[in-house]
């Protein structure tokens, strides 16, 4: 049952001890994913592909209203963490409150940390922290023309 993939922040703990300890490699990515779309999807795919065990971790509704603004999200965070559960290649989702990722990456320390081609990796939250434990910071490339902003402009221009 894919809802089983939605951990808490203990529950996370036990499951990155034991793929650790059978030498697989937890990959880490987060974001607030409010419209699924073919960019995620292929940044997803592509961040599962650096290792063995990808852990989404997915900013809460409130979080998403402090970065994004009071019309978003979209889609609640059970409904989004939940989508992002039933993807093959994620194996836990991790629902996170706070403005950045920090306290998340310090809590499970990912062997690779991911984030878009958009970042630099001086500027991704964490990646000293990974770097610190002998971990990896990526930059995957990301789909051009698919963001969940650009969607849903297209989708009131449309309805104007």
């Amino acid at each position: 049952m894919t809802s089983e993939k939605i951990q808490t922040w203990d529950s996370i703990l036990p499951k990155v001890k034991s793929w650790k300890e059978c030498g697989e490699k937890v990959v880490f990515t987060n974001g607030c994913f409010d419209i699924l779309h073919l960019g995620h999807a292929d940044y997803l795919e592509k961040s599962r592909m650096l290792g063995d065990r990808l852990v989404v971790g997915v900013n809460t509704d409130a979080s998403v209203r402090k970065l994004k603004g009071p019309e978003r999200p979209v889609n609640p965070e059970y409904a989004r963490a939940r989508i992002l559960a039933a993807l093959e290649f994620v194996d836990a989702v991790i629902l996170f409150d706070q403005d950045t990722p920090f306290d998340l990456i310090s809590h499970i320390i990912p062997d690779i940390l991911v984030k878009g081609d958009d970042y630099k990796i001086e500027n991704i939250v964490g990646a000293d922290i990974v770097m610190k434990h002998g971990g990896e910071v990526k930059t995957i490339s990301l789909v051009d023309g698919f963001s969940t902003t650009g969607i849903i402009g297209k989708i009131k221009t449309h309805n104007t």
